[in-house]
């Protein structure tokens, strides 16, 4: 068995323009005091990582990763979710996903889908150059408007979807292959991979591709009133990176799983603090620790109610007390008794 590395954070709820927010040197620091021990990377923000530079100079990635390890940290793995978001937009969402691009594409869907493509293809290539294995991103969605019709989706129209959105993903996931890095999709409302039968059906269309693989995130299940836990039993093979966020679900004679068109604060399910929501982190820890789970495990803070910086610190600890770290004796070993073939066949009356 293998102990989960961490306590580590995902730093893109924490970015801004104040100190010590403001730059990777800075941000580091602040998570190293707080007693993290590795950073999830986002990619859109030069201030802490430049794309395509990093793909394109193994001295700049070296400087990134110096910078990091200056801070007592590693680099967990880079994310693309923003970018990941944009390799499937159905037109309905085309102007409020283009705030995800950079201006000169805005109102360009063609361009905006082909810079995407183009930001994945650099992510694999600069976690090449970072060490990493593992690669953090959403699927994107063609068909999340359809997911509860009216009037009934046509037929044919879900074979489709996963048929083009499977063409787009294909030459993306090769790319990661001859990188060596695993792409994990972070199952999620909104993405066309939202829970494990859309991601099943995606992963037939690109021939259960080996570098098709998933972030788990227990907090999108709750929402969903999907059982999390045998999540892990069915899908831990593919699980190569982990979002340790917490949630609640509060159901009421007025709203249930689709919210009622409320605010995060106001809705049946809502994202919490470690420790504040419903989530058996005990029973989840467990489970990975018994499925060898090779990642790191790493907090993204999102809360309806409480400060980031509370969340942030009170969830380093939360990890590290939950982390097991994996024996490597049977507890019964005391007991042992020395036998050997010929006795194993006596007690069996052979």
């Amino acid at each position: 068995m293998k102990t989960i590395k961490g306590p580590a954070i995902f730093l893109a709820q924490f970015i801004s323009d104040q100190p010590p927010f403001n730059s990777l040197a800075s941000i580091c620091e602040w998570a190293g005091g707080l007693g993290y021990k590795g950073v999830q990377l986002p990619t859109l923000d030069n201030r802490f990582i430049d794309l395509q530079k990093a793909a394109e100079s193994q001295t700049y990635a070296d400087e990134v990763k110096g910078t990091v390890q200056a801070a007592g940290l590693e680099i967990t793995e880079l994310s693309t979710h923003l970018q990941g978001q944009l390799v499937a937009v159905n037109p309905v969402y085309d102007s409020l996903f283009d705030g995800f691009a950079p201006a000169a594409l805005r109102g360009n869907p063609k361009a905006r889908q082909e810079w995407a493509v183009q930001q994945l293809k650099y992510a694999a290539k600069a976690s090449q150059n970072l060490g990493l294995t593992a690669h953090a991103t959403f699927s994107g969605a063609l068909l999340w408007p359809m997911v509860y019709p009216w009037p009934q989706r046509p037929a044919g129209l879900v074979d489709t979807g996963f048929d083009e959105l499977a063409r787009r993903w294909l030459p993306i996931l090769q790319t990661f292959d001859e990188c060596g890095v695993d792409v994990c999709y972070e199952t999620h409302p909104g993405e066309d991979l939202h829970d494990g039968i859309s991601y099943e059906l995606f992963l037939d269309k690109v021939q259960h591709h080996p570098r098709a693989c998933l972030l788990y995130d227990p907090s999108h299940f709750v929402i969903q009133c999907l059982d999390y836990l045998e999540y892990i039993d069915i899908y831990h093979e593919r699980i190569r990176a982990f979002h340790v966020k917490d949630a609640e679900f509060n159901p009421t004679g007025r709203q249930g799983v689709y919210g009622g068109y409320q605010s995060w604060a106001n809705r049946a399910g809502r994202f919490r603090s470690l420790g504040d929501g419903q989530v058996d982190f005990k029973a989840i820890f467990s489970k990975m620790a018994q499925y060898d789970f090779p990642g790191w495990a790493v907090l993204e803070w999102e809360c309806a109610l409480k400060h980031p910086e509370d969340g942030a610190r009170e969830g380093a600890t939360f990890i590290r007390d939950h982390i097991i770290h994996v024996t490597d004796k049977a507890f019964d070993d005391f007991a042992a008794a020395g036998t050997d073939k010929a006795h194993n066949k006596s007690l069996l009356g052979l």
